[in-house]
């Protein structure tokens, strides 16, 4: 089959499941792009690239930025993990940022079958991205705790990750911290993907 005619597939396929979507250019390539965003809870979402293939398509969802501490321990848990994935497995690019990357064949090119591996795609992503905070990016974590009490600031969204602070070493409200420290929400910026959409380099 063509390109097209898995492209033609793929959209039909998007469209019985309800499934929001946009092309994006594939720059003449014998490829085209198809991208979409999974709603989560943990991850607010999970941008995915399909890439229609004259082989079927290629799967490509950003999962999280690199880690900023603990690689080895990242490494060993995204590695673990893979055991148990369906369809997609975890890997990095070259600076590090953690992506989950899969390939449907033509001849499974089934509604059913994208429905699984997306399904897959937002079970993994969703699901391991506090892991992958509270493994990755535990100083960060604790460093804008503290700063947002020092600030009064909310820790709506940080409360996930209660269990990792001293409450005894914290500041109070309205004490500056120690050193310098750009603020921002490390769990927005560990989400935050390459602008329009996952792009794995190979």
């Amino acid at each position: 089959m063509s390109h097209i005619e898995n492209l033609e597939l793929l959209e039909k396929s998007l469209t019985e499941r309800d499934i929001p979507y946009s092309r994006k250019s594939s720059g003449g390539a014998q490829s085209e792009h198809v991208i979409l965003d999974l709603p989560g809870e943990k991850k607010l979402k999970t941008t995915v690239l399909l890439t229609a293939g004259p082989y079927g398509v290629r799967v490509e969802a950003f999962v999280c930025r690199h880690a900023d501490e603990n690689h080895e321990a990242v490494y060993r848990y995204l590695l673990k993990r893979n055991r148990r994935l369906y369809g997609v497995a975890y890997t990095i690019d070259n600076i590090g940022d953690i992506y989950l990357v899969g390939r449907i064949s033509v001849d499974a090119l089934t509604s059913d079958e994208i429905d699984r591996v997306l399904g897959q795609v937002l079970e993994a992503a969703d699901g391991d991205f506090n892991t992958l905070l509270e493994l990755g990016f535990a100083t960060s974590i604790r460093r804008e705790w503290a700063w947002r009490v020092s600030r009064g600031e909310s820790l709506r969204n940080l409360l996930a990750f209660e269990h990792l602070i001293d409450k005894e070493s914290l500041p109070e409200p309205g004490e500056p911290l120690e050193g310098r420290y750009e603020p921002s929400s490390v769990v927005d910026a560990a989400q935050d993907g390459p602008a329009g959409g996952a792009q794995l380099d190979e």
